[in-house]
Order: C-alpha cells, then structure tokens, then sequence
C-alpha cells in the first residue's frame, strides 16, 4: 500500500446464497447452525445468527443450481459508498444500483475481476428482538440462541478464482483491504491464495485458486462459534444428522482458526470456525509463504482431502 490508508469498508456484510435445495438449506441452517428466520420472500428467506447487529445476514435464495448470488461490505459512512463507487466507475468497474431489501438499503452491484458478484450498502436496519428473545444485557441484540451449532455470526468467504492476485490487488488497492497472508506459486509469481480484511481480524475475504475453466464460484462461508468446543460438538450433531463431515475438526495452518467442514443440502460448502489471529499492528506486511514451505504444513492436523481444493459451486462442469 502506497499513502493514506483507506478504512472505507466498515466489515463483511451480508450475503445471498443460491440453493436448488431451499427446504434442505434452511433445515441446515436452522436445525444444525442454529440460526433464525426472520422473514420469507416469494422465492427466498431471510436468516440471521444471535450475534447480528442487522436485522439478517444471510438470504437464502431458491434456484437450480448452489453457489453465492452476492456478497456484501458495509460501508463506513454515506460518504465512504460514494468514494468506493467513484473509484469503480474510475477504474472500468462501473456497476448498477439495487433497491432497498428488506432493510437493507440500496445497494451498488459490482463484480470483480474474476465475475464474483458484490455489493456495497451503508443504510441498514438493526435487530429488535421479539418479546421473549430479547437479551438482559442491552448491548446484546438478542437473547442467547444456544441451539444446534449456535453460531454467532458470518466470519469469512472463500472464494474461487482463477488470478488470485489479480483479485487481491483489486480489493487492497481499489478498498484498501489488508493482506495478512499469501501463498505463492512455484515460480514465485503468480499467488495460490490470499487472505484479507478490511478490519484487525485475519480473514474477511479469501481468495484460492481456482483449479477448473469455472469463474466465479464460491469455496465456502464460514461461521464462527465461541469456542474450540463448541465446533466438536458441531461435529456430534452433524454426525446424528447424516450429514458428512468433508475435513476436520482440525487447524488452519493460514490465519490459524479452527475449523468444520460440510455441505448444506444444496451443495454449498460451510464451515463451522473458532479462532484465528488478530493483527493489532498497522504497519504490519503480508507473511508470504512460497511453495515449498507451504507444502510442508507447519503445526498440526489431518490432511485436506483433494477434493477440497477442488469443488465449488456452482458445478463447473455445468
């Protein structure tokens, strides 16, 4: 990064998921992750998790096929909107407005450089709890859920793409995302992954290499939970639902989280996640690992399975 930092994203906002499953996802989303129905559309639902400040935070949207409709950021301020969509339209990005959704407010449709679709939006709802759900501590939005996963809010998205730096480059100098890791090829060019933040957490955004001719797919939305424990016992109630568990209970080498790792009924990749580092530093620089020391995993647990790296969604083969 080059002069005055930008701090225009506020954080990861919400989010829209297709699902050619909707009755399935929900019930993954409801009965395993613990998470609320907030309202229903003609062809959509609108879900929230207990720690969301908004009034939801994921939509859950029927369609033939799995895969993300769109991610958001919250802007900063009014002002911040209109200087993060200046530069867009600067800079060949130029996209379209999007009415007001069921309180969120208009909102600025982009894609990035390999298709992924985004929103930005700083007008936004925030929660009122119901009678009977609301918190004893007003600085909570609502009760304690404690139900299934009971997870407490969205923590990052994974993303597919076929020019990793190309998207990063976009997001830090177009958003001034910070990048806390990055993986190189072996040539030592090229970028494997990246992961990035508008905020002193790890990991908002994610970028991995995308192994098939596909664009725009999505790897997974994580979900965090308070503690190590209470992903082990994500992992109890996933195994009584029959739903596969595709990796872990295990460690992130990058970022260092803990991490679950199944698919909702659509298809969809998910992961249940504690932890991670903090970076409190601003001056702090990107730790790039290159191939080699990549390949070697420092630190501990299981394998990956192959297809990990691999499967998105949409299919690519569709």
């Amino acid at each position: 990064m080059t002069g005055e930092p930008i701090h225009d994203l506020a954080h990861l906002g919400r989010h829209a998921l297709f699902t050619p499953d909707p009755a399935g996802t929900l019930r993954y989303f409801v009965d395993l992750l613990g998470m609320d129905v907030v309202a229903e559309g003609e062809d959509c639902t609108y879900l929230r998790a207990f720690g969301d400040y908004e009034t939801w935070s994921l939509k859950v949207i029927a369609s033939d096929r799995a895969g993300p409709a769109w991610v958001s950021w919250r802007t900063a301020s009014a002002q911040a909107l209109r200087r993060r969509i200046d530069w867009l339209e600067a800079h060949g990005h130029a996209g379209r407005w999007t009415p007001a959704d069921h309180g969120m407010g208009p909102s600025y449709e982009f894609t990035d450089p390999d298709g992924h679709t985004f929103r930005l939006y700083y007008e936004t709802r925030r929660y009122e709890a119901p009678e009977g759900q609301r918190p004893v501590l007003p600085t909570n939005f609502q009760a304690y859920a404690g139900r299934g996963a009971n997870v407490r809010r969205l923590d990052h998205v994974n993303l597919l793409a076929r020019d990793v730096r190309a998207c990063r480059v976009f997001w830090q100098e177009g958003f001034g995302l910070r990048t806390y890791e990055i993986v190189r090829q072996a040539d030592g060019e090229g970028e494997v992954a990246s992961w990035m933040s508008s905020t002193i957490q790890g990991h908002e955004l994610i970028y991995t290499q995308e192994h098939t001719e596909a664009h725009g797919r999505l790897h997974h939305l994580a979900y965090v939970v308070d503690s190590r424990e209470e992903v082990l016992r994500a992992a109890d109630l996933f195994t009584d639902a029959r739903v596969r568990i595709e990796a872990g209970p295990s460690r992130h080498t990058a970022i260092q989280g803990f991490y679950l790792y199944t698919r909702e009924p659509g298809g969809n990749r998910v992961e249940v996640a504690n932890g991670g580092y903090l970076v409190f530093d601003p001056d702090a620089e990107p730790y790039v690992w290159n191939a080699e020391d990549w390949k070697a995993k420092p630190g501990w647990g299981a394998p990956l399975p192959p297809e990990f790296h691999v499967y998105g969604t949409p299919d690519a083969a569709r």
